[in-house]
């Protein structure tokens, strides 16, 4: 291997790009450097085929040989611990997604937002902070764009210069290039937790409190049709997946997604997840589609990840036919604003309907709305459960059952307040009752001091 002659024959407007001119002028490589060349020779002696068809530690031990080998051959000016580093990045960039990895190792990071190859932020603890990871260059970038895009079937490039997509562990990805992005490719990856939360969790967390969490256990179990309400990375996702798990295990539960990140452990799930038009406008298969072809295939349950569009109609009307217990979210501030989005929803369908029948029908179709919110101190809450009562005249009615009573902040800025019941026994309390699950008119009672 002629590896010395890849560091001696470099020209020097090679060397420029990445190279430091020391006291007497001369230009000298820095680390980055020398992995640049290191990875550069990896690529052409290695059969990367064959390491793509190998486990991933099986693979990683042969570059972390190679690697060791070619750094020797050269006696490359760097201690073990640096060598150690630079075989660690080989790997990831061979294999993973680069000066991503250590990122996506640490479970503190829930969200990692590149802003171009120079600029990474990561959120942890609900707040964002400006980290050291860079990437080369706007082509490195790029790159490990086009690896997570291209393993789900996915494309991205200028004629279709936006994406969605998920990694391998389910994590959400979006990304977005040249020419709609102005200042370079922009990476946004909100993180699949791997320790898939409880409702424990939530309780331990201050997300809910443990009376609130008995009547929503109720609620599914009970099979009323529940809309989880809130705006981007307020949690709806994570509470989906917990109100899933109180969904018995001998029911069949289709679920449908733009990017498949529900984590639900019964045996009986059929997920479904939608397709984009391949490069020639063919072949896309919407969420609308998917609900339809759902309710033809025996559910007991449906979950829809996300309603965005047209299939709103669709889920209304499988939740109106008998397919009781569904769930899904929606991206709004307000629970009533959650029900204006749905109507607004509906018209995109291109069905004609008066506004009287659709409320009639939302309000028919729709028990339990849930409002999610991401506060100022980086903690994810429930701040309201609502009932819908029905249509009166033309205005959909709904009852507070529980809310967050918020009274501040403190010296350090953490939100200040209390969950409580509102008073309210909800009409469903009843329909709770025939179905065994009788939790008593004390669960809606306001209790000092905050839930229990």
């Amino acid at each position: 291997m002629e590896f010395k002659a890849s560091f001696s024959e470099a020209t020097g407007d090679e060397r420029g790009a990445h190279g430091r001119r020391n006291g007497n002028g001369h230009l000298t490589l820095t680390e980055q450097d020398y992995k640049q060349r290191v990875f550069q020779h990896l690529v052409k002696v290695l059969d990367l085929a064959l390491i793509g068809s190998l486990s991933e530690r099986e693979a990683r031990a042969q570059i972390q040989r190679a690697s060791e080998s070619l750094m020797a051959e050269e006696a490359l000016p760097f201690n073990a611990s640096v060598r150690q580093r630079i075989v660690k990045e080989l790997q990831d960039e061979i294999l993973g997604l680069g000066p991503l990895e250590p990122l996506l190792a640490d479970p503190g990071v829930s969200d990692i937002l590149v802003n171009g190859p120079s600029t990474v932020y990561v959120e942890r603890n609900g707040k964002l902070e400006l980290t050291d990871v860079r990437f080369d260059s706007e082509r490195h970038l790029r790159t490990i764009i086009d690896r997570i895009v291209s393993g789900v079937g996915r494309r991205i490039d200028e004629s279709s210069p936006m994406v969605d997509a998920r990694l391998s562990d389910g994590s959400r990805v979006n990304a977005v290039i040249p020419p709609l992005a102005i200042d370079g490719a922009m990476l946004a990856i909100r993180r699949f937790a791997v320790d898939r939360l409880t409702v424990d969790n939530l309780v331990e967390l201050g997300t809910i409190t443990r009376s609130v969490a008995d009547v929503l256990h109720a609620v599914v179990r009970a099979r009323l049709n529940v809309l989880v309400s809130g705006g981007t990375g307020a949690g709806k996702t994570t509470m989906l997946n917990v109100l899933s798990g109180f969904i018995p295990h001998s029911e069949r539960i289709v679920t449908i997604e733009d990017s498949a990140e529900l984590q639900l452990q019964q045996p009986h799930v059929v997920r479904l997840e939608t397709r984009p038009p391949n490069i020639e406008g063919r072949g896309e298969v919407g969420a609308r589609d998917l609900v339809r072809n759902s309710l033809r295939m025996r559910p007991d349950r449906i979950i829809v990840g996300e309603v965005r569009g047209a299939e709103a109609l669709d889920m209304l009307q499988a939740m109106n036919t008998g397919h009781d217990g569904s769930l899904t979210t929606i991206h709004a501030n307000m629970p009533r604003d959650a029900l204006t989005r749905i109507e607004s929803m509906v018209a995109m369908s291109g069905v004609n309907l008066p506004q009287r029948p659709l409320r009639a029908q939302v309000a028919s179709a729709i028990d339990v709305v849930l409002q999610v919110e991401r506060q100022e101190d980086g903690r994810r809450r429930l701040v309201s459960v609502q009932e819908i009562n029905g249509l009166e005249e033309e205005m959909i009615t709904m009852s507070e059952i529980f809310r967050f009573d918020r009274r501040g902040l403190d010296e350090s800025g953490n939100v200040v307040g209390q969950f409580t019941a509102t008073g309210i026994v909800p009409g469903f309390h009843e329909h709770l009752r025939r179905r065994g699950l009788d939790l008593g008119l004390e669960a809606y009672q306001p209790v000092a001091g905050g839930g229990r």
